[in-house]
């Protein structure tokens, strides 16, 4: 993506992004954005949305998903339970077919084009998540499936207003209004939008679809400005950390007891990697298609399953959760940043909140903090104590 500075604001109204939206899906672009989730497939997911609606809870349940009009847009607070990342790195995909002709195999590439699609209103964390995978998809070897549906994309994130307490991406280096891995940002005023591009895409986009935008007036810039500065105010009062020194501390303090104690909860369920926006583990399998064909398929996988590291002979380098929990840890807040410069992390929260066992990053992250820089204040309790309990984040004036 080439990066460019924010360009002047231009204002879209509400009624003007029904135009663009169809504009762009007259013209055969696929417009994805947050939005209502789709009706349940099975018996049982739907016997689960009852349940949901009857608690008042199905209003919160938006996911990305293409759409065919503006107004099935969720534009405002709420957070997609699952990250773009799925656009980008399907579940399940073909890699290539295979094909035996006497004692010939004959290969069939996957096709590495992707229909052309904008995405309107995604997180500012989910967006940063893309820049931040696509150093290890470009690492030793160029994913070309990543890359061509990278370069078919737009990206315009929508700022946040900060979802909840379990947010912290400031605490990462990023921002509830930034507009890394995105091409775009929307920042909600009086009307409409306030729109800045921040990439060629994203610029060109403005450009060929300049009547639908107007000028950004004054007052609108300041309405703008103030709900930026409310969300980063807030976000940042959530978690404080020193990222350099929890990266030293976790990659020098491989046996720690405080690391066993906070790990102790976790089931190895892999809910928290199936919402990551950053995990981007999979396995690879065969599947036959009948007698002399197949297809190669990658599939999402997780450190955090017992099998992800079991070898053909038994044995098990990770052989209990404590080491699998260890592992997501240290690779996500030491071996990537070592690696490559930055965190495996946009403090998203998506993890907190669908761990049903209330392993919490915030709580997690501030107790390393301590450890690293306030040793002196940790008390390493039983496994058998809640993590939150397992050292706090000093204040950030002690710090």
């Amino acid at each position: 993506m080439s990066e460019r500075p924010r360009e002047d604001p231009v204002f879209l109204a509400a009624d003007a992004l029904d135009g663009l939206a169809g504009d762009l899906i007259a013209a055969g672009t696929e417009v994805v954005g947050p939005a209502r989730a789709d009706e349940p497939a099975s018996p049982a997911a739907a016997a689960a949305a009852a349940a949901a609606a009857a608690a008042g809870l199905d209003k919160d349940v938006l996911e990305y998903r293409a759409v065919s009009r503006a107004a099935d847009l969720a534009l405002g607070p709420g957070m997609p339970r699952l990250s773009l990342k799925g656009l980008y790195l399907p579940q399940n995909e073909a890699l290539f077919a295979w094909r035996q002709r006497g004692s010939d195999i004959e290969i069939e590439p996957a096709p590495t084009g992707a229909r052309t699609r904008v995405v309107l209103g995604a997180k500012p964390c989910d967006a940063a998540a893309l820049a931040i995978v696509d150093d290890v998809m470009n690492w030793d070897y160029a994913d070309a499936l990543w890359n061509g549906r990278r370069e078919a994309t737009t990206v315009f994130v929508l700022a946040c207003g900060v979802e909840d307490d379990s947010c912290f991406c400031a605490a990462v280096g990023l921002a509830p209004d930034g507009s890394r891995g995105a091409d775009g940002l929307l920042t909600p005023v009086e009307g409409g939008w306030l729109v800045e591009a921040t990439s060629e895409k994203g610029a060109a986009l403005v450009a060929a679809h300049a009547a639908r935008f107007g000028a950004a007036s004054a007052e609108r810039r300041e309405q703008a400005a103030a709900f930026r500065r409310t969300a980063s105010e807030r976000v940042a009062t959530h978690l404080e950390i020193d990222a350099d020194s929890v990266r030293d501390w976790i990659a020098t303090h491989f046996d720690d007891p405080l690391l066993a104690a906070l790990g102790v909860r976790c089931n190895g369920c892999g809910a928290c990697a199936s919402v990551c926006p950053t995990c981007h583990c999979f396995d690879i399998v065969e599947e036959s298609d009948g007698l002399g064909h197949g297809t190669r398929r990658r599939c999402w996988d997780t450190c955090q399953s017992h099998k992800f590291t079991l070898h053909a002979s038994g044995h098990n380098p990770r052989a209990d959760q404590n080491a699998r929990f260890r592992q997501r840890l240290n690779h996500k807040f030491a071996i990537y940043p070592l690696r490559f410069g930055e965190v495996l992390c946009t403090g998203c929260g998506r993890c907190a909140r669908a761990c049903h066992a209330g392993q919490d990053l915030v709580e997690i992250l501030g107790a390393i903090d301590v450890a690293a820089r306030r040793p002196d204040t940790v008390d390493v309790q039983s496994p058998e104590t809640p993590a939150r309990t397992v050292g706090a984040a000093a204040p950030a004036s002690e710090r």
